[in-house]
């Protein structure tokens, strides 16, 4: 394990590095092969600014609002649509007794993002009549609708899109093209079988909202409640599509009837100024380590500088996106990061005030150091995950940073530092015992040549 810590740490502080610098040095947009996002640093409304748009409920003339129970559905399936298009840290509230309020950070493509939340989302599958529409086999009267086309509200629907069970999205190597499997609930898949069984040939269109996505002929019966909806879809289409089937279609309609461009709330002056007060906060941290621990101190600080690294590129790889409440939880998590280096330090200086070798005091410091560090940061993980799971989106994306952070810590304090304190103190410039904040009497290096069967102690 010991030979393996090197490794993984310097192979982890790599890809760090390389997500952080490379694509600003490339001046290019470099794709995260994960989740085909692009790496960035993604930044809140509060900072960077965004889009405000007002959607209202439609209700047919004479029928009631919806309730508050109803508009909340409404509330909730937005903002769900709004988090898997990507924009991080949106904001979705309801506004009065009809009204839906969607703020999101800045995104690449906002006009797509405001179609997927305002569509109704219902989708249904659609028979269509031999008589008007004819057969694979046999062309009738008229041609069967092509996508984009609108479809007679009076034609029948087999079933809607309440009957889909999962929505994946699919590339078909037949065709070339994107699909969108799904799979039927029970009372569909009994419908379907028995539709399909009687119309082989008979063409049927699967339609969003009013619209035709594809209208395909059935080829043989499908008996076993999976299929495809294929269209020549952009990659953008299907992931939409994919969505709305997973997350259904709004109870009610909505229309826009607001969007403007919004600025950061709090301006580039406030973050200038928090960000400063962050450095300027870190900065004192480095240098009371460099002052007071001396030797371990130097290796907390490179260990800090690490940590930092890694934690910026985790915050571009998931990706998170900063608002001034992430970023306190940033430096809230360097602070706990050193917590965790003065514990071990500490206990350091006691083993070696009891008369061990440095190296044996730095392994007891680490061993014994853990216990706390482990306990201490699990009730920080149990106290930011509570707040991930139950708070507004801004609470979210505090709590995420502070996760993030907590999990990184606890690897750069255990590995990283243990790595290179393991090897500084057997370099022989390093056997002094100012170097480590103790007296000539407190201190027993181990020269690095001696082997186990030979120790030989000395007093510096």
């Amino acid at each position: 394990m010991r030979r393996i810590f090197p490794l993984i740490v310097t192979v982890v502080g790599l890809a760090a590095a390389f997500v952080v610098f490379v694509p600003g040095i490339l001046i290019a947009q470099v794709t995260n092969p994960l989740t085909g996002n692009l790496i960035e640093t993604k930044l809140g409304l509060d900072l960077q600014g965004g889009s405000r748009v007002e959607y209202q409920v439609v209700v047919a003339p004479g029928q009631p609002l919806p309730d508050s129970g109803k508009l909340n559905t409404i509330r909730e399936i937005m903002e769900r649509r709004v988090n898997a298009s990507g924009v991080g840290e949106p904001i979705v509230q309801t506004q009065g007794t009809d009204r839906i309020v969607v703020e999101m950070p800045g995104v690449s493509d906002p006009e797509a993002v405001r179609r997927l939340v305002g569509s109704t989302g219902r989708l249904d599958f659609v028979p269509l009549p031999a008589e008007r529409y004819g057969t694979q086999a046999t062309p009738g009267p008229e041609a069967p609708p092509g996508k984009g086309q609108k479809i007679d509200p009076t034609l029948p629907v087999l079933f809607s899109g309440e009957q889909l069970s999962s929505a994946n999205p699919v590339f078909r190597t037949d065709t070339n093209e994107r699909a969108v499997s799904f799979t039927l609930k029970d009372q569909a898949k009994t419908l379907f079988a028995e539709w399909s069984s009687a119309n082989v040939n008979h063409f049927f269109a699967i339609v969003l909202d009013g619209t035709v996505v594809s209208a395909p002929y059935i080829r043989e019966p499908i008996t076993g409640g999976d299929g495809q909806i294929s269209g020549d879809f952009t990659a953008a289409e299907q992931k939409d599509l994919v969505t709305v089937l997973q997350f259904g279609a709004l109870p009610y309609p909505v229309k826009e009837v607001f969007s403007q461009e919004i600025g950061a709330t709090l301006g580039l002056d406030f973050l200038k100024q928090s960000l400063l007060a962050g450095l300027i906060g870190i900065g004192t941290v480095f240098v009371f380590m460099l002052v007071y621990y001396r030797l371990p101190g130097l290796v907390a600080v490179i260990a800090l500088v690490y940590y930092t690294l890694v934690v910026l590129a985790v915050f571009r790889l998931i990706p998170v996106t900063l608002t001034l409440a992430g970023v306190a939880a940033f430096v809230l998590s360097v602070g706990m990061a050193v917590d965790a280096n003065i514990l071990i330090f500490e206990r350091t200086k006691e083993e070696l005030r009891s008369g061990k070798s440095l190296y044996a005091a730095v392994e007891a410091g680490f061993n014994r150091a853990w216990n706390s560090i482990f306990d201490s940061n699990v009730s920080s993980l149990i106290t930011a995950t509570i707040l991930w799971w139950f708070g507004s989106s801004v609470i979210k994306g505090f709590a995420l940073v502070l996760i993030v952070g907590v999990l990184t810590s606890m690897f750069t304090a255990v590995s990283l530092s243990r790595t290179v304190l393991r090897f500084v103190v057997r370099r022989s410039w390093a056997q002094r015992h100012r170097y480590f904040g103790v007296g000539p009497d407190e201190f027993i290096a181990v020269p690095a040549a001696t082997g186990r069967g030979g120790q030989a102690r000395s007093r510096v």
